[in-house]
């Protein structure tokens, strides 16, 4: 079984992946990915410098990742090149490491996504797990833990696709409001039902 974890910034979905991982489950982390396929020397590297010019590559030889940022920010057409040259090695490297999860026999993979929904990426998983949080929390969570402004905390909430759609794709949903002890019941009670394992056969 495959079980796609997702939620939205400040809800908590780290926390419970960190959980999972703690139970023993293998996990295929997309943030992971990410960083991996820009690595130096890498081939999505060097789409990237053709596309938006050395100026991105630090000294080190690595991605300026705040300089990136700064051109696709307010650029939709720069977000697509990019988004364009990531996304499919991404992928690509999710499914080559869901593969020998696979091949070496365990039962349960986790698959932690992000932007599951935004990316379409349910038909990669058999069961979608939501980690959900009050709005209020959110906003709350994004001022304190990331210094953010009310601007800056506003907008990011808004940039992702609301709470309610999320949930209302999931197969099961943690509601990640209270204490860890409550987000840890919950997320045992749902493996229980789903029968996840971290066996292999």
């Amino acid at each position: 079984m495959i079980i796609g974890l997702t939620g939205s910034i400040a809800s908590g979905k780290s926390t419970v992946s960190g959980m999972l991982k703690n139970l023993g489950y293998p996990i295929v982390d997309a943030d992971l990915v990410a960083r991996l396929v820009v690595e130096p020397g890498s081939d999505t590297l060097s789409q990237i410098v053709q596309a938006f010019g050395p100026e991105v590559i630090q000294e080190d030889g690595t991605m300026d990742r705040a300089k990136v940022g700064s051109i696709i920010f307010n650029d939709p057409a720069s977000r697509k090149i990019l988004n364009d040259i990531i996304h499919p090695a991404i992928r690509k490297e999710m499914l080559r490491q869901r593969e020998e999860f696979i091949a070496q026999g365990f039962k349960t993979i986790i698959m932690d996504i992000p932007l599951l929904f935004e990316s379409r990426l349910q038909h990669l998983v058999d069961k979608i797990l939501v980690v959900s949080v009050t709005e209020e929390n959110q906003f709350d969570r994004l001022v304190e833990r990331n210094g953010f402004t009310e601007q800056e905390a506003r907008a990011r909430i808004g940039s992702q696709l609301p709470m309610s759609v999320k949930e209302d794709g999931a197969d099961a949903v943690i509601y990640n409001n209270g204490t860890l002890d409550e987000t840890k019941k919950q997320l045992n009670r749902i493996l229980d039902t789903w029968q996840a394992s971290i066996e292999k056969e």
